[in-house]
């Protein structure tokens, strides 16, 4: 029996903003037995675990856990070891592109377990669970109930004290439920002393715990045994126990759900048809020729187990999915694809909440009506009537996000029902709904259906609504295996519930299918898990096993992912393609043409100098000021010059003649090329003439200084020796920032964060290694890139390869170190990408020195050139490679950059707090 308790909580309160999750909560949870939370989704079951565990900083009260405060960070650190945490929902802690024995593996690592050790518990608790054929599958491609299990076995790597499981069943078909409650039983069999903290939606799995907490809006009602529920309030049932004790308010009005019969007509078209309806994905086939028929009015359960078609089914009779075979048909008319008229007689549920969270009730109800073409005078009484039906007046003018799910479910089912469809389609909807609101949700549905004459096509896995349906189907591995009234399947079977009936089908299924590679572990395959043998547990703040844990998991799945793995290697190169070939400052091969009224040696000889020019192209002559102008007009000329008729005989007599000169300005930066160009050429005419000894009025003269001009480090004058180092900077800080940058937020969308919270891993263990593998990637794009820079465009490094080859690293940590940052405090990806995108291509495009030199800049273009390390990093990519610069002269741009480095790392660090607030 239960101990002393293994947590308590005095008056603990918890908000999230304007929304109250727990309200002064005190409870005593026992130790050494299985306890459970139960109560519907929203009721504050999930804060109250992660308070629990430490994975939740605590706002208000008190909250010991295995025998200390868990304010206290050292004893929060010592519990990491002890507690094991499943989060809520199917797989949140696993990564799905590694394996079932990688996945396990990972924890084993994080838990600091020797190799030979680590392998010998995995292989235990793999033929305990019934996994090991499956040791090499994806975890991505188990099934709901496989996918609990291996989360089991991640969190029992290391014999926990307290192993706590947030709604582990949930959206878990029957048979998998059962497999997974007998394995808790067999971990408690072998481990008598660990406690068990369980939260679950579902009554009937709640009343093999020893002890419950039941909860509602933040509180707890009562706990105790389940036997003491049901003794206090005379109920025959937990969830009759539950409905009693809530607060009168809900449960006023409360009806038990009463199934009038149907009326059954011979003569009845079928509203649904359903002929050898296959669906493949590639090789995988989803839907194996489904075939069953749904008459008017009539309350279909579709029953089965996790991943057995029946989602992909429902779509293909809704249309949103075309089938490969077979024919569906809607009211005797074969469905397609562009039959909107049959497919507006339809209403869909879909299992997840798919309404718009940022509209209100009603504007919700308002643009679907809109959507299904109501009359416009019709759109405002039919909304007000939905509201009302369902209850839903008093939050109208609220957002959905903010309302507890059965809420959002009424309204889901509101806009289903809105254009007054002949069917509805619904697929799980009442997953996680309160009883009070599941059985309101029923009543409505009987209503349609009876009353209404609406044909209602439900899956679910909950038993008592299955026993609710006119007739139910139960489907496995895409096939549908029966179809009958629920107590006819019971007879049929042999069982005294219809629960009992599904599962034997189900594992008689399993059984026949048992050599398929793809089949689901029965109860007889799994084996006696091992004796436990406890590691003391040593306290080590840093432990370079850990960080190698998520530098190794974050290597496994970008390798495995090889669109992002292209997008980190090929794009870089691309791209300088791009900016190499496509991006040229040069201006050459000039087209122009002349306008020659004086045809003189001197205007010969001025002419000269542009058709020997590599800048210029020349073109036919013109013969008129107006064909001048005319072709520089359309496009055909960038430079056209007229000569006027005494051009030569003035020169000689010493004036000054003017030459007209038109240049195409539509390009500022091309113009005032030109320009100095023209300039340049005239003023080597003029050293021309000198050099003949003529001074243009009869003396012999020369120039009194020798001008002449020189470039530096790019003779050739080409801008790709001035594009290319700043596209290596770009290139260094764009991509490799991007990526690190989904680094974090990734797992915060996907819920393993919460291993990351729940372990002993630290922050710096966990970001550096996050970024580790990326700084690889990114140091072989560095390298490809100069490889491409040296084959492709001749730009080679002339200065040192040390200092370049240091910058770079420490450019890269920077960079990367810049998105784990937006990472840690962003909460999607597509925020972190465009944000780390924006933040930092404007200062290194504007403000880098790519553009104009930062020493040019002044004020607050300065202060972001400088406040970025873009700029510091494209002073050594262009001292190395263009002006053969060394360590001597850059190594305060190497100090700055590891400045940056350290910077960037400390501030991901403080962003990213271990507990989530």
């Amino acid at each position: 029996m239960c101990a002393e308790s293994v947590t308590r909580l005095e008056r603990v309160s918890h908000n999230y903003g304007a929304a109250v999750a727990l309200r002064e909560v005190t409870l005593d949870i026992p130790a050494g037995c299985m306890a459970g939370v139960i109560g519907p989704d929203g009721v504050g079951k999930s804060t109250l675990l992660a308070l629990i565990t430490g994975v939740r900083r605590l706002q208000d009260g008190q909250v010991h856990t295995l025998g200390g405060d868990m304010t206290d960070r050292r004893h929060r650190r010592l519990c990491h070891h002890r507690i094991a945490y499943m989060p809520q929902g199917l797989g949140r802690n696993l990564y799905p592109t590694l394996s079932v024995f990688e996945n396990i593996d990972f924890f084993g690592r994080l838990f600091g377990q020797p190799e030979a050790e680590r392998r010998a518990r995995i292989a235990d608790l793999l033929q305990a669970t019934g996994l090991a054929p499956f040791a090499a599958r994806p975890a991505g491609k188990l099934s709901g109930g496989m996918k609990q299990k291996l989360g089991l076995c991640c969190a029992l790597i290391h014999d926990p004290d307290l192993l706590v499981l947030d709604e582990p069943t949930t959206g878990v078909d029957p048979l998998s439920r059962r497999q997974f409650w007998e394995l808790i039983d067999r971990i408690r069999r072998r481990r008598p002393g660990m406690s068990v903290l369980v939260a679950t939606a579902y009554m009937e799995e709640a009343e093999r715990f020893d002890w419950l907490a039941a909860m509602d809006d933040g509180r707890v009602i009562a706990s105790g045994a389940p036997e003491t529920f049901k003794t206090q309030t005379g109920a025959r049932t937990l969830e009759a126990a539950f409905i009693a004790l809530l607060p009168a308010e809900k449960r006023a009005g409360h009806q038990a759900v009463v199934v009038t019969p149907r009326a059954v007509e011979e003569t009845q078209v079928p509203a649904i048809e359903a002929e050898g309806l296959t669906r493949r994905f590639g090789q995988f086939t989803a839907v194996d020729h489904v075939s069953f028929r749904i008459y008017r009015g009539e309350i279909f359960g579709f029953l089965g187990s996790n991943g057995c078609g029946k989602t992909t089914t429902m779509k293909m009779l809704t249309g949103l999915l075309p089938a490969t075979e077979g024919e569906a048909r809607l009211f005797g008319r074969p469905l397609a694809g562009g039959d909107l008229e049959t497919r507006r007689r339809v209403g869909y549920m879909s299992q997840t909440f798919s309404l718009y969270g940022e509209l209100t009730l009603r504007q919700n109800l308002e643009l679907h009506a809109r959507l299904y073409h109501l009359p416009k005078a019709q759109i405002g009484p039919r909304v007000e009537e939905l509201l009302r039906d369902f209850d839903l007046e008093a939050v109208a003018d609220q957002r959905p996000e903010s309302l507890p799910l059965g809420i959002r479910q009424r309204l889901q089912l509101a806009t289903a029902v809105l254009h007054g469809p002949e069917m509805l389609i619904l697929d799980e909807p009442t997953s996680g709904v309160d009883p009070v609101a599941r059985d309101q949700f029923w009543h409505y549905l009987i209503d349609l259906s009876r009353n209404k004459g609406v044909t209602i096509f439900i899956s679910t896995h909950f038993m008592n609504e299955a026993e609710r349906c006119d007739r139910i189907s139960l489907m496995h591995a895409g096939r549908v295996l029966a179809v009958g009234a629920p107590d006819e399947l019971m007879r049929a079977h042999g069982a005294a519930t219809l629960e009992e009936a599904f599962i034997f089908r189900l594992e008689e299924a399993v059984r026949e299918t048992a050599v398929a590679p793809s089949s689901e572990p029965s109860a007889q395959e799994e084996g006696v898990l091992p004796v436990a043998h406890q590691r003391p547990v040593v306290e080590r703040r840093f432990n370079p096993g850990r960080l190698w844990a998520y530098a190794r998991r974050e290597s496994m799945e970008l390798l495995r992912d090889p669109i992002r793995l292209a997008f980190a290697l090929l794009g870089p190169l691309l791209l300088m393609l791009t900016f190499g070939y496509g991006i040229s400052l040069d201006v050459e091969d000039l087209p122009y043409a002349v306008y020659d009224q004086d045809q003189s040696l001197e205007s010969r000889t001025l002419l000269e100098n542009f058709s020997g020019s590599r800048y210029f192209i020349e073109r036919p002559p013109a013969q008129s000021a107006e064909e001048l102008m005319r072709r520089l007009k359309s496009g055909e000329l960038k430079l056209a010059l007229e000569i006027p008729t005494d051009f030569g005989r003035r020169l000689l007599q010493g004036e000054t003649p003017e030459v007209g000169i038109w240049i195409d300005g539509t390009m500022p930066f091309r113009a005032e090329t030109i320009r100095g160009y023209v300039t340049g050429l005239a003023l080597h005419y003029l050293e021309q003439q000198t050099a003949r000894g003529y001074d243009f009025q009869g003396r012999s003269a020369a120039l009194p200084v020798n001008l002449e001009t020189r470039f530096l480090y790019n003779q050739a004058f080409k801008s790709v020796y001035a594009i290319l180092p700043g596209v290596i900077m770009l290139m260094l800080v764009l991509i490799p920032a991007m990526m690190t940058a989904v680094g974090v937020v990734r797992e915060k969308e996907t819920g393993s964060i919460a291993n990351f919270r729940a372990t002993p891993v630290t922050r710096f263990e966990f970001l550096a290694g996050k970024q580790l593998p990326y700084v690889a990637v990114s140091l072989l794009s560095f390298l490809s890139m100069l490889l491409m820079s040296w084959l492709v465009f001749g730009v080679s490094v002339k200065g040192s390869f040390v200092a370049l080859a240091l910058g770079g690293i420490l450019y890269i940590l920077a960079t990367t170190g810049f998105g784990l940052f937006m990472s840690s405090f962003t909460k999607s990806q597509v925020a972190a990408i465009f944000a780390t995108a924006v933040i930092s291509i404007v200062p290194s495009v504007n403000f880098s020195g790519l553009l104009v030199p930062v020493s040019s800049l002044s004020g607050g273009g300065r202060f972001l050139g400088l406040a970025f390390p873009s700029s510091w990093f494209e002073q050594i990519s262009i001292g190395t490679l263009t002006k053969g610069l060394g360590l001597s002269t850059l190594w305060q741009n190497h100090l700055a950059l590891a400045g940056f480095a350290m910077v960037f790392i400390v501030a991901a660090l403080v962003a990213l707090p271990k507990q989530e607030n």
